[in-house]
């Protein structure tokens, strides 16, 4: 089908839900992860998954941040095409929510409001010790050194590390979100990140309205544009 088919589908849909990955971003700048060139294929003492979780966190807090400030952080990064079309359709009451893998904030810096940030956020920040709440530019200040809190304890970013669980309110409202819709388009993402990559289970429209828009092909998909997802939204 062409773009053309795939926009009148998208004219006529109301609920329409988007449920996005690391590719929505790279059109911003951010590398994603599990490309030719992406993050986990650059060569590191310790490998990135490692750095990641939160027994790394814990145990090497100095060098977690190291790698976070280096490589999770893109302060430049803007919103792109495809940020400020999902923004435009929520506008116009045709999209009814944003499901993403991603952290950095994007969505929201374009206009967008109903966002379930499945993976956390860079710009949400909290003391390990009282629970105090921090700014994306509050750790920054800190930079290189270890973020802390006046209490003294480490300041921990809102981000889901390997070994820790999804936040319980972005899972519930991304799956109602996801059941209710009558478009579900899949956009930037290889879909192998589990159990994120498992949602697009619980849409219940129309097959045809199932639609993957991505840089390479997804095996299992039916109706798929492979390209840019910024030119192509």
């Amino acid at each position: 089908m062409t773009v053309d088919g795939y926009r009148a589908r998208a004219e006529r849909a109301e609920r329409i839900v988007f449920f996005g990955g690391a590719g929505v971003s790279t059109e911003s700048g951010i590398p994603d992860f599990r490309s030719v060139d992406g993050l986990y294929s650059q060569k590191y003492d310790v490998p990135p998954e490692t750095v990641l979780s939160a027994e790394y966190f814990y145990a090497h807090t100095d060098k977690f941040f190291r790698f976070y400030f280096d490589k999770m952080i893109c302060t430049d990064a803007k919103p792109n095409a495809a940020h400020k079309k999902l923004a435009e359709w929520e506008k116009q009451g045709k999209l009814s929510a944003i499901v993403t893998q991603n952290i950095d904030g994007l969505h929201q810096a374009a206009g967008s409001e109903k966002v379930f940030e499945l993976h956390g956020s860079v710009h949400r920040n909290t003391c390990t010790l009282c629970g105090k709440a921090f700014a994306l530019d509050d750790m920054l200040k800190q930079k290189p050194n270890i973020p802390r809190c006046d209490c003294g304890g480490v300041i921990k970013p809102n981000v889901v590390l390997y070994g820790e669980s999804l936040p319980y309110a972005a899972v519930n409202g991304a799956l109602d979100a996801i059941a209710n819709a009558d478009m579900l388009i899949v956009g930037g993402t290889s879909l192998t990140v589990y159990p994120a990559a498992s949602f697009v289970k619980y849409y219940k429209g129309a097959r045809e309205n199932l639609i993957v828009i991505n840089l390479t092909e997804i095996s299992g998909f039916e109706n798929q544009l492979i390209g840019k997802i910024g030119e192509l939204l």
